[in-house]
């Protein structure tokens, strides 16, 4: 194996001193333009690539985002990714990739773990901490984003989906088409956006002389296996629900799979609404009514502030809102 090539080594070639060497690479410091060609000329020659954590000490930058998801598994998450990706690419940042399993717990414990890697930034999607335990902890990064999260009381710059207004309108077109008789599938407690979803489907049904606290609704696993679970209990415990609304693409999916199993027949027995709109929704059959949320724009937004913050001065921070649209397939037309 080839050793690695050193500014040592740079400047035994070009005959100059580390220090120039290190003024040329970081482009800081005075270096004529004679001397400055001569060097960037070894580099190209011998091949030398700086190391990234020796320039970190000089520049207090790893040239890192950390970006922290609830479940790495679902689609969802993978479109805000690559819009992260996009944009660290474009300005020569590399992206750290956690998962926390939907568990408070781990989410601390990956938190910390990117707070002593001395990310340059974080991208925080759906965190599932208390308040008051991710306000603490976020004070050891220099620039956040929280996507699909609020924090109270906080100047953390958020990218937000409207999450109410969403939960309304999947409500509506059902109300809509004559389905009176809704059961919901409300995803995890911990959801903030799920209970902001919540609030909707209430706004919604009030509108409709009806009230949330009459009618048939669990919280359930954001999976398929958490939809499949959660809807065959509904359905055998209130066999008259008429429409299942459920808290992503992944639980109608499993709710899809439930009424196959019960002999429900969708979308004539029960119609099922999903949110998301991730890319398996308009390939099972039959194809989900649900609520587009633009994944990559929000990556690519949120990773735009996080830069800001990185190379900014002052302490300004952004709070972006994103609209979903109701997208009407055939499980719920």
């Amino acid at each position: 194996m080839s050793r690695r090539v050193t500014i040592a080594d740079v400047a035994a070639a070009a005959g100059v001193s580390l220090m120039t060497v290190s003024r040329v690479v970081n482009n800081n410091g005075p270096v004529s333009e004679t001397t400055r060609q001569r060097v960037l000329e070894v580099i190209a020659e011998l091949g030398y690539r700086p190391s990234e954590l020796a320039r970190g000490l000089v520049t207090r930058r790893t040239r890192t985002l950390g970006v922290v998801v609830p479940d790495v598994s679902n689609p969802f998450f993978a479109g805000i990714l690559r819009g992260v990706e996009q944009v660290a690419y474009a300005q020569n940042h590399n992206v750290f990739l956690c998962n926390t399993e939907e568990s408070p717990e781990r989410e601390l414990t990956v938190l910390q773990s990117l707070e002593d890697k001395h990310v340059d930034g974080l991208i925080l999607c759906s965190s599932r901490m208390e308040d008051e335990q991710l306000a603490k902890v976020l004070e050891g990064f220099d620039a956040v984003v929280l996507i699909n999260r609020f924090l109270h009381g906080s100047r953390v710059a958020t990218v937000l989906v409207d999450d109410q207004a969403g939960g309304r309108h999947v409500v509506e077109h059902l109300l809509r088409g004559g389905r009176r008789r809704i059961g919901f599938l409300d995803g995890p407690l911990s959801s903030q956006s799920g209970r902001l979803r919540k609030a909707g489907h209430r706004a919604a049904l009030a509108d409709a002389g009806l009230s949330y606290e009459d009618v048939p609704a669990i919280d359930c696993a954001p999976s398929v296996s958490g939809g499949l679970e959660g809807a065959r209990r509904l359905l055998r415990q209130h066999p008259d629900i008429e429409a299942l609304v459920c808290y992503n693409d992944l639980v109608a999916v499993g709710a899809l799979q439930a009424c196959f199993s019960l002999g429900r027949k969708v979308p004539s027995d029960v119609a099922i609404t999903g949110f998301d709109d991730i890319e398996l929704a308009a390939l099972v059959h039959p194809p989900l009514t649900t609520c587009r949320v633009p994944r990559y724009e929000i990556g690519l937004r949120a990773a735009r502030l996080l830069m800001q913050q990185i190379h900014a001065d002052d302490e300004d921070v952004e709070d972006l809102v994103v609209q979903p649209e109701l997208i009407v397939r055939a499980s719920a037309p």
